[in-house]
């Protein structure tokens, strides 16, 4: 467990939450949070990071926590109509936020959904815009996707030419990847030669096969089993044009070499294979590269608390999540973290080894979850009123009954 900084009360606090899946939103824990924290200790300072898992929302989550603006752009839309989209440019101009969810998302083709016809098109000139803008760093989250196109919409969009037998240049579809002959990377667009490229991954699903992208995610965006199975071969041929074409180069840029081996490659679709392949990315763990856009290090040093939280902790928990992600960073910088979740699990106890200082679960009463979904908001605050409480008894006793001013203005928030 960190140690408290040496200060006479805190008062500087860091909300960094995951959403409780299906429950709260990440934005609206951090606002409960703060607003907790503020009856007792009115001068707080509250930094709020929203977390968002790379897909609807990632681009304001970064916004609000680092500031930033929003830019818009016309651009292809998943079935090659023209629609306006977004992404996100943070406070060093440098450095662009994208969802693909944006303009390749389900909710868009509602009603009509077919990943043998949707592009990744719109995407690529998201990319094409932010790099052509002064960006030299693209955040991608991947996550919501209607496309099963391994991200050859996109790299088409940014000059990458897909030939088939003939040699004739084709922007590919989850139903023409069959198709691909050849890839000529030669005309990608130069304003992509100096920028970095990372993608917010959170699934280790492979590039194909039977727990690859077509099989667990095609399904939920109109697949039938017939599909299903076109979509998995059509994948398996693309990766194999990508390994003849441009596995070396993969190998030199990012040390991957063998897409059908590479972890998150069947995110979205194929898209993790695709900004592998055709913009050297890498792919990353969405709380790692959140923590790294923000500086959180940095923010650390004058942190005397951080609250942070999930829907659930448990042993699956420790392999990579928000809370233990987090936990990584305050335990190296000495800063305690309070985890506040919906439910704690079995065999959590290596989650105090690795820097989490204490866990608290807001469900104070037995009910269904349906019903403990509908209390979740009020057990929140309540939950949050009593950590809240309970460390302001704690700052009461290290300075005596008396206590400053301030200190007296927080007990009677406590009243």
């Amino acid at each position: 467990m960190g140690k408290w900084k040496e200060r006479d009360l805190m008062r500087d606090f860091i909300l960094i939450p995951d959403s409780f899946k299906g429950t709260l939103s990440s934005r609206e824990i951090c606002g409960i949070m703060a607003r907790t924290i503020r009856r007792f200790v009115p001068n707080a300072r509250i930094r709020s990071i929203p977390v968002a898992d790379g897909g609807e929302g990632t681009v304001d989550a970064f916004l609000t926590a680092v500031g930033g603006k929003k830019v818009s752009v016309e651009v292809t839309g998943p079935d090659f109509q023209k629609m306006n989209a977004f992404y996100g440019v943070l406070p060093d101009g440098e450095t662009a936020v994208v969802e693909m969810a944006a303009c390749a998302g389900l909710p868009l083709v509602y009603g009509r959904k077919d990943p043998e016809k949707m592009t990744t098109y719109g995407v690529g000139e998201l990319f094409l815009h932010a790099a052509r803008n002064g960006c030299r760093k693209i955040v991608t989250g991947l996550g919501g996707s209607c496309t099963n196109d391994a991200g050859t919409g996109a790299a088409a969009a940014c000059g990458v030419r897909f030939l088939n037998e003939a040699g004739e240049s084709f922007i590919p579809t989850g139903g023409t990847l069959c198709e691909i002959a050849r890839i000529d990377v030669s005309r990608k667009d130069p304003a992509l030669g100096n920028v970095e490229f990372l993608t917010m991954c959170d699934i280790d699903s492979p590039f194909c096969g039977k727990t690859g992208a077509a099989y667990v995610f095609a399904p939920q965006k109109g697949a039938d089993d017939a599909m299903v199975e076109r979509l998995d071969a059509g994948l398996r041929h693309c990766g194999e044009v990508i390994q003849r074409t441009l596995g070396m180069g993969m190998r030199q840029k990012t040390g991957v070499s063998d897409l059908f081996m590479l972890p998150g490659a069947g995110a979205a679709g194929g898209m993790g294979g695709g900004m592998c392949a055709f913009f050297d990315s890498k792919l990353k763990m969405g709380i790692e590269i959140i923590l790294e856009t923000v500086q959180f290090a940095k923010m650390l040093e004058r942190a005397d608390l951080v609250f942070s939280g999930e829907g659930k902790i448990d042993a699956q928990s420790l392999r990579g999540k928000v809370v233990l992600g987090v936990a990584q960073q305050t335990q190296k910088a000495g800063v305690p973290l309070i985890a506040v979740v919906g439910d704690i699990g079995d065999r959590i106890e290596e989650a105090y080894a690795r820097g989490v200082s204490a866990i608290f679960s807001i469900n104070h009463v037995a009910v269904p979850v349906s019903a403990a979904r509908r209390r979740a908001r009020r057990d929140l605050e309540s939950e949050m009123e009593n950590i809240l409480r309970f460390l302001c008894v704690v700052q009461k006793s290290k300075r005596g009954k008396g206590g400053s001013a301030e200190e007296r203005q927080i007990r009677k928030g406590m009243q």
